[in-house]
């Protein structure tokens, strides 16, 4: 083995004993926990290498060292793949994701799930509306001046309003308007819904058109208003497990998760394809908000098929099980895509 390599060897398991054991880890107990071939005075040698390149450190003065950012930023990079779960973790994130009843329901049991999996804080942020396509719209009568219009994307999200009319407007004449509206929109995209409309009143009678445009416009108003910017949090608690991992004090990082433009930002921006297998890793100061200096942030896409609808993540210490992690959330990315996806 290489000089290179066996270093890259020796930060690993650095990494790794540090991680289970939250202690720094010295040249013998590599020695004795990792076959690398080597003696402690070449381990050292190596540690001593390592630390000059500001990948380990010292956190007091004993034999001991603990990876920096840097060390866990190149450990990460170096993962080349990430070990899929086990067929009876597959199967726990299936029967826990099943029994969903609406995409509310999905969304409160992934995120939980993700938590319980990581030991983490997990986000999961609603399907973007302006990557769904409509499936059905719907108009209740409330009164016969008032009726609530339903939008149903193909990811399951449900918006309502109510529309108040500008004049009463009978059963067979709103049956009308929603089936002319389920010919132009169903099945498109909503960013493209607005094209479809432009000739909406035309196919109405002129003392009929003023109740067309103004529920025409209120699902206009719908679909521009930024229902996607949600995001839902859980494991918030799992912060409390080794307070020494936020430098003594986790409200920092409690506060900053309060915020929902910041679970946004941490969360990252969808593109528009699932273009990548393995999750974003940010750690510590790679995350620029005020807070989270102390923390890691490992996120992913999800979607249908190759369309990527939103993302999907945790946050925790830079101490992480960053290979179990991103598996964790590679896994649950992917079911809850297949699941949007078979909706």
């Amino acid at each position: 083995m290489v000089a290179e390599d066996r270093r890259l060897a020796v930060l690993r398991a650095i990494v790794e004993d540090y991680v289970a054991t939250n202690e720094p880890v010295g040249s013998r107990a590599l020695a004795e926990r990792h076959g690398l071939g080597v003696s402690p005075a070449t381990i050292r040698n190596d540690m001593a290498a390592l630390e000059e390149e500001g990948l380990i450190t010292a956190p007091h003065t004993s034999a001991g060292r603990v990876p920096t950012d840097r060390g866990y930023r190149l450990f990460v990079d170096k993962l080349s793949e990430v070990k899929p779960l086990s067929a009876p973790e597959r199967a726990a994130i299936a029967s826990f994701l099943d029994g969903a009843v609406d995409l509310d329901d999905v969304m409160t049991r992934t995120v939980r799930l993700l938590a319980q999996l990581t030991r983490q804080v997990a986000l999961v942020q609603y399907p973007s509306l302006a990557r769904s396509t409509v499936r059905h719209v719907e108009l209740v009568t409330l009164t016969p001046s008032r009726v609530l219009l339903v939008l149903i994307a193909d990811t399951g999200r449900v918006e309502q309003r109510v529309v108040e009319l500008p004049r009463a407007a009978g059963d067979a004449f709103l049956a009308r308007i929603r089936d002319q509206l389920g010919v132009r929109v169903t099945g498109v995209a909503l960013p493209d819904v607005a094209a479809a409309l432009e000739d909406l009143t035309a196919a109405f009678d002129p003392d009929e058109r003023a109740v067309v445009a103004t529920i025409a416009a209120t699902l206009l108003e719908t679909l521009v208003e930024r229902h996607d910017e949600r995001v839902v949090l859980a494991g918030a608690a799992n912060l409390a497990a080794v307070p020494a991992d936020f430098a003594g004090s986790f409200r920092p990082v409690l506060e900053a998760l309060e915020e929902q433009m910041v679970l946004l930002r941490l969360l990252g921006e969808v593109s528009a394809d699932l273009d990548a297998d393995l999750p974003t890793v940010r750690i510590g100061r790679e995350n620029e908000l005020e807070g989270l200096g102390s923390t890691s942030v490992v996120s992913l896409a999800y979607g249908r098929g190759s369309r990527a609808m939103a993302r999907l993540g945790v946050v925790g210490p830079t101490r992480m099980d960053y290979p179990g992690t991103m598996s964790s959330v590679r896994a649950v990315a992917r079911y809850l895509g297949r699941m949007l996806a078979d909706q």
